[in-house]
């Protein structure tokens, strides 16, 4: 691992820094324990997508504006979601194509921007994590993540350093949970359908966690297992990586 010190901007996310800020530490954590420093800058806001994926390009460069303004000058900007990293990494040129004054721009930063745990592995060349977690976990594939950012191999490879965790691959793990952000509202039962399944999987894994690199999938799963009753505690992936598990699990209120 290089002795320079890359300067990195964390993008929280919406959902992290409104939901789940332990998500955000914890990648702070993980980020500083791979030889990083580590800037969180308060300009920052959403990355654009709900209004990207609804059609509504003006709203979407304008927000994609603030976001380039407010992450220049770091090494790298890392997001701990999938979704959010793959909207700047692989959709940012296509938005400010032709844009004199931020399509060069765009660019740049689309290729100073990683997910997490990817950034984490790929970048840093990390092989393991000093954390404990005990018990059997199971692990959900973000399509964003998956599909955009080729993210598989590298979670597993972490979570296979943490003392006391066992992990029991989900069948069709790289299956939508249907949360896919604005899909859930336009299309509830379709959606319903979808995370109906997807919790079906995860109680036939018999593991007692789910972990996942998307805190809008695992809000989703979380929600519909707490709906049906299931005992299953879901974690953002950071978290168990991080060693940071002393929050309630997502979903679970804190008198639980």
């Amino acid at each position: 691992m290089s002795e320079t010190r890359p300067r990195v901007g964390l993008f929280v996310t919406c959902l992290v820094d409104l939901f789940r800020p332990s998500v955000g530490f914890a990648a702070v954590k993980l980020l500083e324990q791979a030889g990083c420093t580590v800037a969180v800058p308060r300009a920052q806001t959403c990355c654009g997508q709900p209004a990207y994926n609804s059609g509504d390009r003006a709203d979407a460069q304008a927000i994609g504006a603030q976001v380039i303004a407010a992450f220049a000058g770091f090494d790298y900007v890392v997001a701990p979601s999938g979704s959010c990293a793959a909207m700047i990494r692989e959709h940012y040129p296509a938005l400010f194509a032709g844009n004199p004054a931020l399509e060069e721009k765009s660019q740049d930063l689309a290729a100073r921007t990683y997910e997490l745990v990817s950034f984490l592995t790929d970048v840093r060349g990390v092989t393991g994590v000093d954390a404990t977690f005990e018990g059997r976990v199971t692990y959900h594939d973000a399509c964003s993540g998956l599909r955009e950012l080729g993210v598989h191999a590298q979670p597993r490879r972490l979570l296979a350093s943490v003392r006391g965790l066992s992990l029991t691959e989900l069948d069709d793990a790289e299956v939508c949970c249907g949360f896919g952000g604005a899909f859930c509202v336009k299309y509830p039962e379709i959606s319903d359908r979808m995370v109906t399944e997807k919790v079906e999987c995860v109680e036939r894994a018999g593991a007692g966690t789910l972990l996942a690199g998307d805190l809008g999938c695992l809000m989703n799963m979380a929600g519909k297992l707490k709906r049906l009753g299931s005992a299953v505690m879901t974690r953002h992936v950071a978290e168990v990586l991080a060693g940071m598990t002393g929050d309630p699990a997502i979903g679970e209120g804190k008198g639980r």
